[in-house]
């Protein structure tokens, strides 16, 4: 190995270690006692005048906090399946608007379309802030505000799957969709039997990065909705005191363990995306 990779090799390892600390750190916080995470976080927390101290694992292991939130917490199961139940939702929506409208703006030409597909791009670029108050007004108008739809509907029609598709679709050869057509194919099974198989490291890419971006929204359900009991798992933890920082740990460790086995199993995937992307014909 030259001098050159195996410096490389230092930084990425320096950059991996960097990133995966916290949650180390997070998962051994998660098994500390009351008292112990008071002699270590009481300074950050507002629980103590003492200086904070860093500290992998607990003294004492105790899994107090697992116990309180998944025993004496009802309320963070109803939002952990309401969050399950709008990233579902969220996800079987976009596949089924997202395709079909990447498909044709890679496949097709017609009237309009650069002028179209600029405003998907311009509209996946704005921030939430941007068009919160024209969202906020259409829901209203509908009467699906503090609903979980406030929340699925902008998600369904998001942006972001239909720009990453368009270019997988695009990089279909056009020499195995005209031999689709001289067997008889008609457009809708060149979509189904052509497009769907050979886009599916993308499809794939994009469930995974929507999934992320869902599990964790914030923004969104915070400002369409009112009511507890509709609310996702990610306005749970801003809720929990200082004086429960254990339980806070202990949900945050629940929180982000989805999120990291969707990662882990779709990671090939990804890898597949990122080189298909590459592709030409």
């Amino acid at each position: 190995m030259s001098g050159k990779k195996r410096f490389l090799c230092a930084v990425l390892g320096i950059v991996s270690l960097l990133t995966v600390f916290p949650c180390v750190v997070m998962m051994g916080s998660s098994l500390m006692g009351e008292g112990e995470l008071k002699e270590v976080y009481g300074a950050v927390l507002g629980m103590g005048e003492d200086r904070a101290a860093m500290r992998i694992l607990p003294k004492y292991l105790t899994l107090r906090g697992y116990a309180e939130i998944l025993l004496d917490s009802p309320g963070f199961f109803v939002m952990f399946w309401n969050s399950v139940k709008q990233t579902a939702c969220v996800l079987a929506g976009q596949m089924a608007v997202a395709l079909p409208a990447a498909w044709a703006f890679a496949r097709y030409r017609f009237r309009g379309r650069r002028a179209l597909f600029i405003t998907y791009v311009i509209l996946m670029v704005l921030p939430f802030q941007v068009t919160m108050v024209s969202s906020y007004l259409v829901l209203d108008k509908l009467s699906l505000m503090d609903t979980h739809l406030a929340v699925i509907l902008p998600g369904i029609f998001s942006t972001f799957p239909v720009f990453i598709m368009e270019k997988f679709f695009r990089a279909i050869p056009k020499t195995m969709i005209e031999a689709a057509e001289i067997d008889g194919a008609g457009p809708f099974q060149i979509f189904l039997k052509v497009g769907l198989p050979l886009g599916k490291p993308g499809i794939a890419s994009c469930l995974i990065l929507d999934f992320l971006e869902c599990w964790n929204s914030l923004e969104l359900p915070m400002t369409f909705l009112k009511t507890e009991s509709k609310m996702p798992l990610s306005l749970y933890l801003p809720e929990i005191t200082a004086a429960r920082a254990g339980v806070s740990f202990a949900a945050s460790v629940i929180m982000i363990t989805p999120a990291v086995l969707v990662f882990l199993w779709g990671q090939e995937y990804l890898r597949q995306g990122i080189a298909a992307s590459g592709l030409k014909e």
